[in-house]
């Protein structure tokens, strides 16, 4: 497995910290048109001994999710951008297909062991709703599952061809919450089941999963029964862990969770998963309160050390 991770800030110093932790990957977010960008990012992060695993995050995808007039510009900035990860030579593009929004939190600093803050997400609390990265248009015309599930499938009938060409896995992250619908707009991403159906909408190596632990655990899922289920198809990793249901649920450190991690890291090496893991909204530590929810490096260092001694566990 590839140990991969999100850097916050995009520091040289940060590049060390993960490179001295022995992280081998770097997920960026998607960087606009310009392949120079894409080379030039590349160059920077193979300088500190990694590579770049993963695009995720800001990808231009809103419109086709709607299925809008504007979708047929995103769909050509998609393949431009799978031309430029073939250039880059980056293997994986995670997407999540919510409507309207990103992951989505109603608290930002629910303290956690020893006072580290952590997200919360009560729908009974909904009118509160922020999300750490991503603010929702003022108004988003409703949409049904079955005009999601059309949008998904025509959006994969035009990449998945492009993907496989350019040596591109497309990976789909689960919807967090992973509600039947939010704000108006329904959600198909949030059941072991939707994800069986999307792996055969276009069935394709280039087809696949971001089996994100925590939101499958919101779900309900067994997870290393899930891994385990999912198997072939599951192309990229985000280790996380929460306490509560998709109604009502609080994140939690790496190691205190309800989770098995032991069995779940066992069950990726029976499916003999080596794609990249990353450890995903970890909590902030003192000193690191004011930085952005879940995307600190205090908690990521810790994160880290606790996946290398599962991996070494399950050798």
């Amino acid at each position: 497995m590839q140990l991969t991770s999100i850097i916050t800030p995009f520091t040289d110093e940060n590049f060390r910290l993960m490179a001295q932790v022995g992280v081998s990957g770097v997920a960026i977010r998607y960087p606009g048109r310009n392949v120079d960008e894409f080379l030039a990012t590349k160059q920077r992060v193979e300088n500190f001994g990694l590579s770049i695993t993963a695009v995720e995050g800001y990808v231009p995808i809103e419109n086709i999710i709607l299925g809008n007039e504007k979708a047929a510009p995103e769909i050509e900035e998609m393949k431009l951008l799978i031309r430029n990860m073939r250039t880059a030579n980056i293997p994986t593009l995670c997407y999540n297909f919510m409507a309207g929004t990103d992951w989505v939190r109603t608290k930002l600093d629910v303290a956690e062991r020893g006072g580290a803050l952590v997200t919360q997400f009560n729908l009974a609390q909904v009118e509160t709703a922020s999300s750490p990265h991503y603010q929702p248009p003022a108004s988003v015309a409703p949409i049904d599952a079955d005009a999601l599930w059309e949008n998904l499938e025509r959006f994969l009938n035009e990449l998945v061809p492009l993907s496989e060409e350019c040596g591109v896995t497309l990976a789909m992250h689960p919807d967090d919450p992973p509600l039947e619908s939010f704000q108006g707009k329904d959600r198909i991403m949030n059941s072991v089941e939707s994800f069986e159906r999307l792996v055969n909408l276009v069935p394709s190596p280039a087809n696949g999963i971001c089996f994100c632990q925590g939101s499958f655990a919101e779900m309900g899922a067994d997870i290393p029964a899930t891994i385990r289920r999912l198997g072939q198809h599951i192309a990229y990793v985000h280790c996380r862990d929460v306490r509560g249901t998709r109604e009502n649920f609080t994140e939690t450190f790496h190691d205190n969770g309800p989770t098995d991690m032991v069995a779940a890291m066992r069950a990726y090496r029976e499916i003999n998963f080596t794609g990249p893991i990353r450890p995903d909204h970890v909590p902030q530590l003192a000193g690191e309160e004011n930085g952005p929810p879940g995307y600190t490096m205090l908690g990521r260092l810790f994160a880290f050390g606790y996946l290398r001694g599962l991996l070494q566990a399950t050798e």
